[in-house]
């Protein structure tokens, strides 16, 4: 199957009219292969308005791909610059790394699924992407030995975020994230101004919520 008409079908009926004005984003998600990135069984969905399935090689929670939509106006929010030290957190196959790098000077790419980040590995070498490292480890955790960042990217929804994610950003750094608040999400930008960390919601959105990221159950009298 030729995919590059569904892909600029994607960037045309999905990114453009969605606000998306950063035309990086739009040449980066115009260019990359976003099929080498799903599992075979799923390219002809590749490009859909919508979620698409990753699996989960190491036996843990499903993992999905965000809509092209969602990421593109998530990516535009991180205000990501030429010469950015990037964090994407919840990588999975790479396909965000992919897009980030285009925008940034550094990725560091984690993903908790090994066999996942295997994959990545593979993926992005074999479209030449340049410039990203992938690691593999706790997503809560963050990865502090590349920081700081001046973005940090999460690729999924969120309930809460942990004070040491934030604290891995550069001052004036922003974390981009879907919070999830009683089934509802916002996208959401985190600011770091010193010590203090303000917060923006963009626009609507949802996605599942990533492990690890879910909020601990309230204790009830």
């Amino acid at each position: 199957m030729d995919y590059a008409v569904p892909r600029r079908n994607m960037v045309e009926s999905q990114v453009r009219p969605s606000d998306v004005t950063d035309r990086r984003i739009i040449r980066a998600m115009a260019d990359i292969p976003r099929e080498a990135f799903v599992p075979e069984a799923s390219r002809p969905v590749a490009y859909m308005d919508g979620p698409v399935a990753l699996g989960s090689s190491s036996g843990g929670a499903p993992r999905t791909m965000l809509e092209p939509r969602t990421f593109a106006k998530l990516v535009q929010a991180a205000q990501i610059e030429p010469t950015a030290a990037v964090l994407d957190i919840g990588a999975a196959t790479g396909y965000s790394s992919a897009i980030l790098a285009r925008l940034g000077g550094r990725v560091v790419a984690l993903e908790s699924d090994a066999a996942l980040a295997a994959l990545a590995r593979e993926t992005l070498a074999k479209i030449g992407a340049e410039g990203i490292e992938v690691v593999t480890g706790d997503l809560v955790a963050g990865w502090s030995e590349g920081g700081p960042y001046d973005a940090i990217v999460i690729e999924g929804a969120v309930e809460t975020v942990p004070p040491g994610l934030l604290d891995q950003l550069k001052d004036g750094g922003r974390l981009v994230a879907i919070l999830s608040r009683h089934g509802a999400g916002r996208a959401t930008v985190w600011r770091r101004d010193g010590s203090v960390f303000g917060t923006q919601d963009v626009f609507d959105a949802n996605s599942e919520v990533l492990p690890g990221f879910e909020r601990a159950p309230a204790f009830v009298f």
